[in-house]
């Protein structure tokens, strides 16, 4: 991830809570110390744990914060992810902002990695959409990619998908995959998301990079794989479930891509707790 674009969006945060002053943190002079812990509530994968490191030193440089696990390690209930030492204020100002954002990132992958299990042994690859927290996109992207999946575009900026709508706009696929051709040149990815067979067969002879087949069963897509050339890319989405991962995997797509890996994911628990604490003269 961009560390500037880190700075920034924690900068935001930070100011959305703190507002002109942490009030509740006033209770302590300015030469009171604190050694803090964050620990797991439950089992999960480690992501984001650097995000402390960079939001407390925008807070405060004095504090010092050691991390214990690295990016991607298994952790289970009881562990201690980093320790966190400094000014008991600006210690316990960061603490809220950086648990949310960082147990939502190890929530996604950790359900990442255990979607990406489920598809171990084909060739299907776990994409994640845009269907993401707003504010939160390149986190929760990261987090996947963490997590063993890949992520699709980022954005509106870096591929071209043309959806129903575009497709109605535009009168025909064929015409959609065009125009969007000569409006970016050839160096752009192109995917065309189809509905029905003869959608798939228009899209096929209007060559796009990927295809995506939405809301259709495993069973027609594994029919509709053998008219797709081996040149186009082949991608399922549509309201895909742990439960029906595999089957889709075994129908012969490239891709499939996961609203849920963001979307749905439930925060992990993770708690910071203050171990020890001092009046300290910091002269």
């Amino acid at each position: 991830m961009n560390s500037i674009l880190i700075e920034e969006k924690l900068k935001s945060f930070f100011l959305e809570d703190i507002g002109e002053d942490d009030l509740s943190s006033r209770v302590f002079p300015s030469d009171h110390q604190s050694t803090a812990t964050v620990k797991a509530k439950e089992s999960g994968i480690a992501a984001g744990l650097f995000i402390f490191e960079i939001g407390y030193r925008l807070l405060d440089p004095r504090v010092q914060v050691t991390l214990k696990l690295s990016e991607g390690q298994p952790f289970l209930t009881g562990d201690t992810l980093l320790e966190i030492k400094g000014p008991t204020r600006s210690v316990l100002t960061g603490e809220r902002v950086l648990l949310n954002l960082v147990q939502r990132m190890c929530s996604i992958a950790t359900y990442t990695q255990a979607c990406v299990k489920l598809i171990d042994g084909t060739k299907a690859q776990l994409v994640d959409t845009r269907k993401t927290t707003a504010g939160l996109r390149m986190f929760e992207k990261y987090a996947v990619r963490v997590g063993g999946g890949f992520n699709h575009r980022n954005g509106l900026y870096d591929a071209v998908m043309l959806k129903d709508n575009h497709i109605a706009a535009c009168g025909s696929i064929t015409s959609a995959v065009a125009e969007a051709r000569l409006a970016v040149g050839p160096l752009v990815k192109i995917e065309v998301e189809v509905e029905t067979e003869a959608q798939l067969r228009e899209a096929i002879s209007a060559s796009p990079d990927v295809i995506m087949i939405d809301n259709q069963s495993p069973t027609t897509i594994r029919a509709w794989r053998e008219l797709v050339p081996s040149s186009i890319l082949l991608e399922a989405s549509g309201g895909i479930t742990e439960e029906t991962l595999a089957a889709y995997a075994a129908s012969g797509v490239d891709f499939i891509s996961m609203g849920a890996l963001t979307h749905s994911v439930k925060q992990l628990d993770l708690s910071l707790n203050v171990t020890s604490s001092r009046k300290e003269s910091l002269v």
